[in-house]
This record gives C-alpha cells, structure tokens and sequence, in this order.
C-alpha cells in the first residue's frame, strides 16, 4: 500500500503519516489506531512489539569467529536490523586482507567513527589517508564520494563502526 493509499483510510494527511513513518512525529492513540485499522493492524500487537524490541545487543568476540566472508572479502556485523535504526547506525566490520569496504552511500553531513579491534587498515577519507592498527580510533565526516576502508595487514582486520543517519 502507498502512504497515499493508507492515509486516506485513516483520515490523515500523507504528509503527516511520512512524518510517523521517519519517526518525526507522534500520532494521538486515535490516530494510531486509525492507522492501524488502516493497515489492519491490531495496535495491541503493535505496541506489545514495540515493547518487546531488543533495548540493547551484545556482540561476543566468539561471535565473530564463525563469520564467512563472502567473495567480496568483507562482512558487516550490524548490531541491529535496520527498521531499528533512526539515529546512528553500528557494525564491528570484518575485512580479510587487501580488501576494501566502500563507503555509504546517500549520507549527507554524516558522522563515522572507526575504531580498529584487531589489525591494520587504512581509511581514505577526502584527501586524507590514515594507517590505522590496533587500538587506533578516528572520527571523521562523510564524504561517500571519496572514502573506503581496505585492509592492509596480512590477517583478518576487526573494525568498530558507528556512523549517524
């Protein structure tokens, strides 16, 4: 169904349910179960859901030493799934080595942090290059058009990413 499609079934504007869908704005609990209705949905559901999402996400190191790289030679961990990301976004980023993880796409005035858990990699960022190893951090803004992460050492590299959306 369009926004346009569900709004007009639940009385709103199509303007205002974008808003409730990029979490911008609130509904009233009237409003919510118009939507819901809309949708058909049971709000009791919807909320019982809502309450019930994962608060906070604990990646173990063992959790990391199962991972299969695909042919690309990089994975990313997401800590969590991405209708749950409104604000930042995270991901420990296992990278074998001399492969590259591009950057973002779409972001505008972002934020990143890197910091290496284990290994060697090198950040391009701009016009600048930073040879990071382990224990080395960097905050940084976006610039998707000129910026990649490759691994630079002879073993798998571990990277802790946290970027805003």
């Amino acid at each position: 169904m369009t926004l346009k499609v569900v709004a007009e079934m639940a009385s709103i504007s199509e303007g205002f349910l974008s808003q409730v869908e990029n979490d911008v704005n609130s509904p009233s609990v009237d409003t919510l179960l118009r939507i819901c209705k809309a949708l058909d949905v049971d709000a009791g559901d919807l909320l019982t859901q809502v309450n019930q999402k994962e608060k906070s996400v604990l990646i173990r190191k063992s959790d990391l030493d199962d991972i299969e790289l695909s042919h690309t030679g990089f994975v990313t961990r997401r800590f969590f799934p991405p209708e749950d990301r409104t604000v930042i976004d995270s991901s420990i980023l296992v990278i074998e080595p001399g492969k590259t993880i591009p950057a973002r796409k779409n972001i505008k005035n972002g934020q990143e942090v890197l910091s290496v858990l284990k290994g060697q990699v090198e950040l391009v960022v701009s016009d600048k290059s930073y040879q990071m190893e382990t224990g080395d951090s960097v905050h940084f803004w976006s610039d998707p058009g000129r910026q990649k992460i490759t691994n630079t050492s002879t073993e798998t590299s571990f990277v802790l990413w946290v970027g805003t959306l």
